[in-house]
């Protein structure tokens, strides 16, 4: 598929597919013009590189990690540096969570007693 098909199915502009293509993210074939050729493989790499970019990772940590997503015959343990980068990742989104949550429950308990207070009202 042309990058113009790639993007539609992605909702990922045809500048970002590049810009993935640069990064190493991403390695079309060319065909004898010069045109870019994606295979299905590469719209589930895009889908892979949304969902990690929407969790908070880089660029360059998910050009790190792909490998170990995309191709499962890989096993190889990751270097310290990856495994500690990824742990105060975790953390951080843990420790979010756990504020989201509380922030949600005292919003809850505040919106049940105020309609309560507004149906005696």
């Amino acid at each position: 598929m042309k990058i113009k098909e790639l993007s539609s199915k992605t909702g990922v502009s045809a500048r970002m597919i590049r810009y993935y293509e640069e990064q190493g993210l991403l390695k079309p074939n060319r065909t004898s013009s010069g045109y870019r050729k994606f295979k299905l493989q590469d719209l589930v790499i895009i889908r892979h590189i949304q969902f990690l970019q929407e969790t908070g990772l880089t660029l360059d940590t998910i050009r790190i990690l792909l490998p170990f997503i995309v191709n499962k015959e890989i096993k190889i343990e990751p270097c310290p540096l990856i495994v500690s980068t990824l742990k105060k990742h975790r953390d951080k989104i843990k420790a979010e969570l756990s504020k989201n949550t509380r922030a949600l429950l005292l919003l809850d308990k505040f919106l049940s007693d105020t309609t309560v207070f507004s149906s005696i009202v």
